[in-house]
């Protein structure tokens, strides 16, 4: 058995004096990263669509690729070929063996990297390193085997993995993905293999999104649409569910209710604001920036009222009431509030995030309040204030959904339609240049750090 290195280019030519045997392709070990170049030379006219004499043609693939895309780039040219010569047959032959050879050498791989944060004992701080890790067990049960094609990046809630139980030495970094099928469980019965799906795993997952494969249980996947690529699926499924979360299961968003969506440029906020125009909301929005006040400007259908809060001079309550004729907003849908006088306050939290009196305020009767503050604290006069009003607050922790298998039907609804509303362009999510691999470290780091604006998405 021949090994072929990745990066090696390993040529078959088939010349039309020469006989081609099977042999000679499926004794060869393909390794992943091998590209596979096939020439066959022939004297007959190919057909009146390609008007080619005495040529050699040739096919190049990666074993890297899936089968179906093989037969893709075989495509016409070869389809037709093979119709009218025995040459271009057993080009066909060598193909499909070749790609089972491929295959097989995949799945013997032994180890891949696959990107893991370690906290130190010391601090709060965390590092993201990558680690070589084992090659995943048997496919078994419900279990889906995944090549991951894309990864969004998303902060890590340490707290939470801290109050779960769930620290450990090295934790899997990624959670959001977009990917095929490799292989299936016997009791799986919703995927088979060559599907593409999305979803987003488990916190206790032991597989890191960062990683060329993936094990993953089938009731966190749903299939992507065909018309979706799968940077677009992996960079909106998470934000897509949040906002899922906030708007209708916290809030019962219905049409024509009023709706203030905190820092509307953010990821979470800009499915947030597409969502609620979909459902017939009236939406109004903040601003941190220029930058980000021109962006929310430019959304179409436009957004009521768009509050720059950049120069700390606008009253967010003042602009919501004024903008609902006294009557105050239905929902509001905040991205963190201040809890403290201005003496106890950073002076990027002052500057930026309202005061949770400013909220109560602007709330109308009967009005939701869901919050990204775990650490909310409420004082008597302010709960007696939403006692008057009938209002409610609600916490958004999407992570909820997972936690307990009798939310498991309600999940996979949210996906599907999560899905549906993307490939539909109801959902246009903000996303930056894909990235590589080799640079999730660092931007992972950027994210983690809070920095970044867009969403950040890692193409394999």
């Amino acid at each position: 058995m021949v090994g072929m290195r990745k990066g090696v280019v390993f040529n078959i030519n088939l010349h039309k004096t020469e006989p081609i045997r099977e042999t000679t392709i499926s004794s060869m070990y393909f390794a992943p990263g091998v590209t596979i170049l096939l020439q066959a030379e022939h004297s007959g006219r190919c057909s009146s669509e390609f008007g080619c004499y005495s040529v050699l043609h040739s096919l190049r693939f990666t074993t890297d690729e899936r089968p179906a895309q093989w037969e893709q780039r075989l495509g016409q040219q070869g389809r037709a070929l093979c119709k009218r010569t025995p040459r271009w047959r057993a080009v066909a032959v060598a193909v499909a063996v070749a790609k089972l050879q491929a295959v097989g050498a995949a799945r013997r791989q032994g180890t891949m990297k696959g990107l893991y944060f370690q906290k130190s004992s010391t601090n709060e701080e965390i590092t993201f390193v990558f680690q070589e890790r084992e090659n995943l067990p048997v496919t078994e049960d419900n279990y889906v085997k995944l090549q991951v094609k894309a990864c969004a990046l998303s902060q890590i809630n340490t707290k939470l993995l801290a109050e779960m139980k769930m620290e450990k030495e090295f934790f899997p970094v990624g959670r959001e993905i977009a990917g095929i099928v490799l292989d299936v469980g016997n009791k799986v019965s919703f995927f088979q293999p060559d599907d593409e799906v999305v979803g987003i795993l488990p916190l206790d997952s032991e597989d890191p999104g960062l990683c060329e494969v993936v094990r993953v249980h089938e009731h966190y996947l749903v299939h992507k649409p065909e018309k979706v690529t799968w940077t677009e699926a992996a960079g909106t499924i998470r934000d897509g569910v949040r906002a899922y979360t906030a708007l209708h299961y916290l809030s019962h968003l219905s049409s024509g209710k009023s709706v203030l969506i905190m820092d509307g440029a953010s990821a979470l906020g800009m499915i947030a604001i597409q969502l609620a125009h979909h459902r017939g909301a009236k939406v109004i929005s903040t601003a941190g920036s220029l930058e980000d006040k021109q962006c929310l400007e430019r959304l179409r259908p436009s957004l009521a009222r768009v509050i720059d809060v950049s120069n700390g001079k606008a009253h967010v309550a003042e602009s919501c009431l004024e903008e609902t004729g006294g009557l105050g907003v239905d929902i509001v849908l905040d991205a963190g509030v201040r809890l403290y006088s201005k003496d106890d306050e950073p002076a990027v939290k002052l500057q930026l995030l309202p005061h949770k009196h400013d909220i109560i305020t602007l709330l109308g009767v009967g009005g939701h309040w869901v919050t990204t503050e775990e650490n909310l604290q409420l004082d008597p006069p302010d709960s007696h204030c939403l006692f008057l009003k009938g209002a409610t607050v609600a916490f958004l922790n999407d992570e909820v959904w997972n936690l307990s298998n009798v939310q498991q039907g309600k999940y996979l609804c949210i996906l599907k339609d999560v899905m549906e509303k993307l490939s539909s362009g109801v959902f246009r999510p903000q996303l930056d240049e894909p990235i590589p691999l080799y640079e999730a470290k660092v931007s992972m780091e950027v994210v983690q750090k809070n920095q970044g604006r867009k969403k950040q998405v890692v193409q394999f």
